[in-house]
């Protein structure tokens, strides 16, 4: 019977995610300091890598906005951020922001700080600005007092 339990808990497990791969999006970051200040203006998601121009799966540091291929390409992004301490950067492919110090994807709706490189990056890749589900209030605000 306690076999059947815990098997019962693993597939529990890897029905929300925890084997999966799925992870969940923190909305709270230590590293959001080290952003630039002007991330109105960032290279074009068709942007090739600037080390080894390969033209796809590419991610814009956004602290120095260097355009760098993906670990599943030739890690000059991985690499980018154990040679600079840049920690945040935002993918072209599906304008997901990742932290390399956190280890963690980044909510954008949720953090008011990658709000604005977001809705650029959307424009740039679709042609339209994105639209936010609406927050609460309160829930935003909290958010933010924490980062």
């Amino acid at each position: 019977m306690a076999a059947e339990g815990s098997s019962s808990a693993v597939l529990e497990d890897e029905f929300y995610g925890a084997a999966s791969g799925w992870v969940e999006a923190r909305s709270t970051c230590d590293h959001l300091s080290s952003l630039s200040s002007d991330l109105s203006q960032i290279p074009h998601p068709d942007s090739q890598c600037s080390r080894c121009h390969h033209p796809a799966e590419n991610w814009v540091c956004l602290s120095c906005k260097d355009v760098l291929c993906s670990r599943f390409i030739n890690k000059h992004m991985l690499f980018h951020h154990q040679e600079t301490g840049h920690c945040l950067a935002l993918s072209f492919s599906d304008l997901f922001v990742w932290c390399f110090a956190c280890e963690a994807y980044l909510d954008v709706q949720r953090i008011w700080q990658l709000r604005a490189v977001y809705k650029t990056a959307h424009l740039l890749k679709f042609g339209q600005r994105p639209s936010f589900p609406v927050i609460e209030v309160e829930q935003l605000s909290n958010t933010q007092n924490e980062g």
